[in-house]
């Protein structure tokens, strides 16, 4: 499957919204949980394929700021998901040389599922052959508002000038300030909306919605999305004749 892709077209950076976990059990009479299961298998399924295609950066919507809103046992049971996967997965992680990277409110999460996150970050910050970035307890309207205060206190303290605030300088006190923006969104289950996930960094992000429900979401699956991507001309504002030139 990896063969049908152009090496030389490939995102840096891909996002997904793994959006379905719940429907998927509810259509097999299941509990949602049973669905979030599920839906750790295709991401472990996922990062092995991205890992093998040569993709650098894998941003993964895990848990919004708004899923803490949903009912206390589920988001216990989350989170008991979530610990688990980390644990399992940290040796994996450091053996095939992929670096976690975090990016929301960690400090939100449960004491020993943040300590963890915390660990495993540090254990594997010296990895490079991919990151695997895990958004929790993540918004995007509230990584800008977070980005603006320190931008604010910043310019109290003269450590930045008001006339050098750019997007550049900006985009340096945003979560992902190490990380290129995502070439490609995935979005599973057929939501057509993205749902407070990286807002500033989607500017020009290509987006590709699926109907198929993130458990069910394959490699297959992800091979189809990358040749659509491949398909796709990223102008940037530009014209099709101007990338001709330019090329």
């Amino acid at each position: 499957m990896i063969e049908n892709l152009d090496k030389e077209k490939l995102p840096k950076h891909i996002a997904i919204i793994m959006d379905g976990n719940g429907r998927w059990a509810k259509k097999r009479n299941l509990e949602r949980i049973v669905g979030h299961q599920k839906g750790i298998e295709s991401a472990r399924e996922i990062v092995k394929f991205c890992r093998e295609a040569g993709i650098k950066v894998l941003t993964l919507y895990v848990f919004s700021i708004e899923n803490w809103r949903r009912p206390k046992k589920e988001v216990q049971a989350l989170m008991s998901l979530l610990k688990k996967y980390i644990v399992k997965e940290s040796k994996k992680l450091l053996k095939n040389n992929i670096c976690l990277k975090t990016i929301g409110n960690i400090d939100d999460m449960p004491p020993s599922v943040a300590r963890i996150l915390h660990e495993t970050v540090e254990k594997t910050k010296t990895c490079s052959g991919m990151i695997v970035n895990l958004a929790l307890s993540y918004g995007g309207r509230d990584e800008i508002i977070r980005a603006i205060k320190k931008i604010v206190q910043a310019v109290k303290q003269g450590c930045l000038k008001e006339d050098d605030i750019a997007e550049g300088s900006f985009s340096s006190y945003l979560f992902t300030k190490d990380l290129p923006d995502p070439d490609l969104l995935i979005r599973t289950s057929g939501e057509m909306r993205l749902s407070n996930f990286l807002l500033w960094q989607m500017a020009y992000t290509e987006i590709y919605v699926t109907e198929i429900l993130w458990p069910d979401f394959k490699r297959e699956d992800m091979v189809r999305a990358l040749i659509n991507y491949q398909s796709r001309e990223r102008r940037f504002g530009r014209t099709s004749e101007q990338l001709t030139t330019i090329g």
